[in-house]
């Protein structure tokens, strides 16, 4: 199984949606490297500037609702081209969380305390990493020697479009071996 994760940036705010993910005027696009410089250009937080706080970003940690809006697969596209593969929140939006699976890449989300708890431990300090072992169910947040350790559950679909690398390859995987066996 796969693990997911590595430097991490905090987003201290609720209800980051699909628009300030990737803004509206770049869904012309249809290829995911096309989305990259503009990755959360549009969200407001004090001090954030995504040019230079997600440079090297692998993971992100935000408070709850994470991709609300609309159901845009371009939000999930532009984090995977700028190598963000986890985001760990308190909630997400369900078809942004789907489309997070069907593109390899792993919404976790866990309950708002213990969010809560990882930003009053961790944010703001340099050198965070969250990284999650779906073998094992368990992600590690880490910051020089402090880690915690949190258990995670995941369903068997969910796993096996993590472990496929997404849904166009699960499908391609699945249906292919069926044929290959109804082929006389």
């Amino acid at each position: 199984m796969k693990t997911f994760g590595g430097a991490a940036r905090f987003l201290d705010r609720d209800d980051i949606n699909t628009d300030e993910i990737i803004p509206a005027r770049y869904l012309t696009e249809v290829e995911r490297e096309a989305l990259k410089p503009y990755l959360l250009e549009d969200l407001r937080l004090e001090g954030f500037d995504p040019r230079r706080d997600l440079a090297g970003c692998e993971a992100l940690i935000a408070r709850a609702n994470f991709g609300c809006g609309s159901s845009r697969e371009h939000a999930a596209w532009a984090l995977e081209a700028n190598g963000i593969r986890l985001v760990v929140a308190a909630g997400f939006a369900r078809i942004f969380r789907q489309n997070m699976f069907n593109c390899g890449l792993l919404a976790l989300e866990l309950p708002a305390e213990r969010i809560d708890a990882l930003f009053r431990r961790f944010a703001g300090q340099p050198g965070v990493s969250a990284v999650a072992d779906v073998a094992s169910g368990t992600l590690a947040v880490r910051c020089g020697g402090d880690t915690e350790r949190i258990p995670f559950a995941l369903g068997p679909f969910e796993r096996a479009l993590l472990e496929a690398g997404g849904w166009l390859e699960y499908a391609d995987r699945r249906y292919e071996s069926r044929r290959r066996k109804e082929s006389p």
